[in-house]
């Protein structure tokens, strides 16, 4: 069973269709939308900050997505693919976004529209990526922008193949 726990009284609370892996973590103040997946050892730690996750969302495998007390809350839009192992932190992912595998996202950072954190990147804290671009390295900066195939053949393809993947588990129970 994954450990979902309230927080100060604050339950998580998840819209419908929505796999959450047997052994993730989710506590306190989160709120996720329909149809979104929570892997295996993935964290979404709602103790000291709220964290809002849109529609569509995949949490991948040992995430952690978390806050800074009092001061940074961490929003995910609509159509989100959080790749294995990153760390999302204080921070604002918009629509349609692809975070890479390690990849680290900062307090206040906020990942524009239709853009791809590339694995292993590190977004620091107050950065802004512009809409429809990719960002690599450490730090992460712009190394190019993103075209309408790259935004469905990537960003889309992997966020609906997330609905299918959790859909296996999903029948299985």
């Amino acid at each position: 069973m994954p450990i979902i726990l309230p927080v100060k009284g604050i339950h998580p609370q998840f819209g419908e269709n929505c796999f959450i892996a047997p052994n993730a973590t989710v506590v306190g103040d989160v709120v996720i939308g329909n149809e979104c997946s929570i892997w295996f050892n993935a964290v979404v730690r709602g103790d000291v900050n709220a964290i809002r996750i849109g529609n569509k969302v995949n949490i991948q495998d040992g995430v952690v997505i978390h806050c800074t007390y009092e001061k940074t809350r961490a929003t995910v839009g609509n159509s989100v693919s959080i790749g294995h192992l990153a760390i999302i932190h204080g921070c604002t992912i918009e629509d349609h976004v692809l975070v890479g595998m390690g990849a680290i996202v900062m307090d206040n950072a906020v990942i524009g529209n239709h853009s791809i954190i590339a694995a292993g990147a590190v977004v620091l804290e107050n950065t802004i990526v512009e809409p429809g671009s990719i960002y690599a390295g450490v730090p992460a900066k712009k190394v190019k922008s993103i075209s309408p195939e790259l935004i469905d053949g990537e960003i889309n393809r992997i966020a609906n193949n997330y609905l299918t993947y959790s859909s296996w588990f999903k029948d299985n129970s």
